[in-house]
């Protein structure tokens, strides 16, 4: 991906409080047909963890929905800390189940 681009030149709308698995995905991001990136299912916490927010899409199964999408998916876990005023990110790959 180069310098200046935006997710909207590779994705679709986000999908916002998708129902999926368990519960709600924050956001999803939905590659555009014969594009070749990642579809993203993206957890947001207020002053918790970032490793929370990846293990509560992985406890509610958030990637259900998009587990049919042919390509690589990524569980995105993001949290910020309202009085440090920073965020974190984690961001591992999905292993699809057969």
């Amino acid at each position: 991906m180069g310098w200046g681009c935006s997710a909207k030149s590779y994705y679709v709308n986000p999908i916002m409080e998708l129902p999926s698995g368990k519960g709600f995905a924050d956001v999803v991001y939905l590659p555009k047909r014969n594009i070749d990136r990642p579809a993203l299912v993206v957890e947001l916490k207020w002053d918790k963890t970032a490793d929370g927010a990846l293990r509560q899409i992985k406890e509610k199964k958030y990637a259900s929905w998009v587990e049919g999408y042919t390509g690589e998916i990524l569980l995105v876990g993001i949290n910020y800390d309202k009085e440090k005023k920073i965020h974190e990110c984690v961001i591992e790959a999905f292993t699809k189940t057969d």
